[in-house]
């Protein structure tokens, strides 16, 4: 039986919403219309895309996770963490990254991008950064991603520290690196 249009958006409004990383050609598939159909439905109901979908799931998982700093702070997308073991995050470089003369990413950017990374991995309400060792290892051009890799390497628990390396690449090149001490409230 063919569903009305009403009926079917309810419906895809409840399938979206207990599974939200169905594709639209798996609705439309389930309920026997067109993509575009689907597509269309979406926009009316104000549904986004998939990729959007998968994004907020995320977003609202890496909220729940993450303790010593909100989410919009880090620099950069965070795609995952495991805290106090390792964490991703995601930099596009875009025109406010970059000096006008020559769309060489600032340092800066990317420093800020790889510390508050090492900040984010800490399983602690509170996570300062007591000291730091980097090292730039090629320039970043505007318009190149920047996926920064964190991994926890030692904790002192007696001195309340946590040691983060962190490279971050374009491509398969590390283009930063950095060992992070961190200060951490309690003694994990």
């Amino acid at each position: 039986m063919k569903l009305n249009k009403k009926e079917r958006q309810k419906l895809l409004q409840q399938t979206i919403s207990s599974t939200p990383f169905i594709t639209d050609e798996e609705l439309a598939t389930k309920f026997g219309v067109s993509i575009q159909t689907v597509r269309l439905d979406r926009l009316e109901l104000s549904i986004p895309e998939l990729r959007e979908r998968i994004k907020h799931v995320a977003e609202k998982t890496l909220e729940d996770e993450v303790k010593s700093l909100p989410l919009d702070e880090v620099i950069g997308e965070m795609i995952d963490v495991e805290l106090d073991d390792q964490a991703i995050s995601i930099l596009e470089v875009r025109k406010e990254h970059v000096f006008s003369r020559n769309q060489i990413a600032r340092g800066h950017h990317l420093f800020a991008q790889a510390n508050s990374l090492a900040v984010a991995v800490i399983d602690d309400e509170l996570a300062l950064t007591a000291k730091a060792n980097i090292k730039f290892t090629r320039q970043v051009k505007q318009g190149e991603r920047v996926v920064s890799k964190a991994k926890v390497a030692s904790h002192d628990k007696e001195k309340g520290r946590t040691v983060v390396e962190v490279n971050s690449y374009v491509g398969e090149e590390v283009v930063f690196s950095g060992d992070f001490v961190m200060y951490r409230s309690k003694q994990k």
